[in-house]
């Protein structure tokens, strides 16, 4: 008798993936898919593949950046010693902490 493993390999085009998780994470993906009108199977796949997507991108990005030796040194000088901020991002960084101080009562906050 095959196992679950070997059958599922059996059908050609097709795989199969298994999760072991809590019950309350298994209704909380539940009442997602509800809310989304998709069965649980079909709202887990739809989601791991936007979240591979994502990470595929994220990467294909990162390795279309070219640099030439001369501009890698000056990145990596850049992080070294940063410049010094000009004065439009000194105004800003004021008008965003005021900002924050205004709105620090709402429950939404940024972290700075």
């Amino acid at each position: 008798m095959a196992n679950k493993h070997e059958s599922a390999l059996e059908v050609p085009g097709r795989g199969r993936i298994t999760a072991r998780l809590s019950a309350d994470k298994q209704a909380l993906l539940q009442l997602a898919a509800d809310l989304s009108g998709s069965t649980l199977s079909q709202f887990v796949v739809q989601s791991a593949l936007r979240a591979a997507e994502q990470v595929i991108e994220q990467e294909d990005a990162i390795r279309a950046i070219k640099l030439t030796v001369d501009e890698s040194r000056r990145f990596f000088a850049l992080l070294d010693e940063p410049a010094k901020p000009n004065e439009a991002l000194t105004r800003a960084m004021a008008r965003f902490r005021k900002a924050k101080i205004e709105n620090s009562d709402s429950t939404f906050e940024l972290e700075g």
